[in-house]
């Protein structure tokens, strides 16, 4: 960690489960994860080692002092980076090298902003890391409108690829092996886009890829998500996520191209702690269809240069569909995105160009799952997944034949 500052005032140098709180600018935020934190390994872990570990600025906008201000039983250490250094990403990487010196059995990953977590989160996360798992992906309540990007793309295009169905494989808190964390360190796919956003679907996608136990763990209350609108996400976090995604496959394609079914995963810690129900949500219909439309008036060509002529031909005939009954096609929107995963890899150096060109396709195909599940129960809306999920795995021999083809 050259050039990194550390500050360990309480002289740790070996804790067997470790709490990271990957951070930036969040000084107003940072306290509440770190009492949570400090609650849960308390109260569920009071006869093993630990230690809480943040990371992110040293001065300037006072999140260390924040951090190091809370009073806990548990030690803790900060972590601050070279000037220049931002994204979770980067943090991440130097608190998981920190956590393989302290020799950690259990490295619980926690977001900064993580507003809704409670000490149960702790429990559920670490518990299965000394159960023989080795990453432990989180498990929320949620409304059916949330979590658009995964449910639209990173959940059943993952799902297919890497034959694991993780549910919420985005969730920024995850449990990790001391193992897997240093088999992390040792990858080489640590970009750009992985460095932020993108991080969370790369530790999920490289935990199966390495073929480690993973389950997942039931949180037991909704995950604070901000801001509520699918319509409303920053174009960084779409590049990011998306754009991570597609260029794992080609960093991955051995392991993904000779999977054609999807595997359940393990479920840990239902029946235990406080459970609640998730807060309503609402959706902007109209402003998610102005955004598809205006990708119709500006983008066709492009469109026309990344897909196959059959399945432009059927996108054209989708974009005349009115906003009340718009409907984009599972299978037709599955061939989308695996024509884009071959541009992405043909077009390695136009990345970003691509990656803006599909943005409007995805607020059309998150209208389309709205008015599909708007007035479904949370039940339904989840067995409704499970066809998107079903139809991108029988779709997946069109990729490997366009795949093998370039």
């Amino acid at each position: 960690m050259s050039g990194w500052h550390e500050e360990n005032p309480n002289k740790v140098t070996r804790a067997e489960i470790v709490v990271t709180i990957p951070t930036g600018g969040q000084a107003r935020a940072i306290a509440f994860p770190v009492e949570k934190a400090n609650e849960g390994l308390a109260q569920f872990f009071p006869d093993r080692k630990s230690a809480i570990i943040g990371c992110g600025y040293h001065s300037d906008n006072g999140t260390r002092e924040a951090f190091m201000r809370v009073n806990t039983a548990v030690p803790k250490i900060y972590l601050s980076p070279p000037a220049g250094i931002k994204g979770k990403g980067p943090h991440l990487k130097n608190l998981l090298q920190k956590a393989v010196e302290l020799d950690a059995r259990a490295v619980i990953v926690v977001d900064v902003d993580a507003s809704s977590i409670t000490p149960w989160w702790i429990k559920n996360l670490c518990n299965p890391l000394f159960r023989d798992f080795g990453f432990v992906a989180p498990l929320y309540l949620q409304h059916r409108l949330q979590g658009a990007i995964t449910n639209t793309i990173v959940y059943p295009l993952a799902r297919s690829l890497y034959g694991r169905r993780v549910r919420q494989p985005i969730g920024g808190n995850f449990g990790i092996s001391g193992e897997l964390a240093r088999l992390y360190l040792e990858d080489s796919f640590w970009d750009n886009r992985s460095s932020e956003y993108g991080i969370d679907i790369w530790l999920t996608t490289f935990a199966i890829v390495q073929g480690v136990p993973i389950c997942q763990s039931f949180m037991g209350s909704p995950k604070a998500q901000n801001p509520p609108d699918p319509s409303d996400e920053a174009a960084r976090l779409f590049n990011h996520v998306v754009g991570t995604l597609l260029a794992m496959l080609g960093h991955y394609e051995k392991k993904w191209q000779g999977i054609k079914w999807s595997k359940p995963t393990a479920i840990f810690g239902f029946g235990s702690g406080e459970t609640e129900t998730a807060p309503d949500f609402a959706v902007n219909k109209e402003k998610l269809h102005d955004r598809f439309t205006e990708g119709v008036r500006t983008m066709m060509d492009r469109w026309k240069a990344v897909l196959v002529p059959e399945v432009f031909s059927k996108l054209t005939e989708v974009a005349d569909i009115p906003s009340d009954r718009f409907d984009f096609p599972t299978q037709l929107w599955a061939k989308v995105l695996f024509d884009y995963a071959v541009a992405f890899r043909r077009q390695a150096d136009q990345g970003d160009d691509l990656l803006e060109s599909l943005q409007p396709l995805y607020w059309g195909k998150v209208l389309s799952y709205v008015n599909k599940v708007d007035t479904m129960s949370t039940q339904q809306a989840e067995e409704y997944i499970e066809e998107v999920c079903l139809t991108f795995e029988e779709t997946k021999p069109y990729l490997l034949e366009r795949w093998t083809k370039e």
